[in-house]
């Protein structure tokens, strides 16, 4: 299987979610970025936990596009060290995965 990958971010605000997903999608660094939430996150943070609620975006995206998806979350994100984790996606119905691919490509002149 070619090198598709997941890769999570979580935001203090939908709206933040929301602009990093759409520049993401419009960029086509990613086919798909849900966001889900409010989800609550505990977590230790300059020696002290903390508790936070927070968005969280799924990024539907292939492993070479990672660099580039690193820096857009970085360059819109308002956190001093956001979470940016991949994950490799092992497997996944060929109809979903052609439906990535396609995605991903570069836009079809009309």
């Amino acid at each position: 299987m070619e090198g598709f990958i997941q890769v999570t971010t979580t935001t203090e605000t939908k709206a933040d979610a929301e602009r990093i997903a759409l520049e993401l999608v419009e960029a086509r660094l990613a086919a798909c970025v849900q966001i889900v939430g409010p989800i609550e996150s505990i977590y230790r943070w300059k020696g002290r936990i903390e508790t936070a609620g927070e968005w969280l975006c799924l990024i539907k995206s292939r492993e070479e596009s990672f660099g580039a998806i690193e820096q857009t979350i970085r360059s819109l994100h308002p956190y001093e060290t956001p979470e940016i984790v991949a994950v490799a996606m092992t497997g996944g119905s060929r109809d979903y995965l052609d439906w990535l691919r396609g995605q991903l490509a570069a836009p079809c002149e009309e």
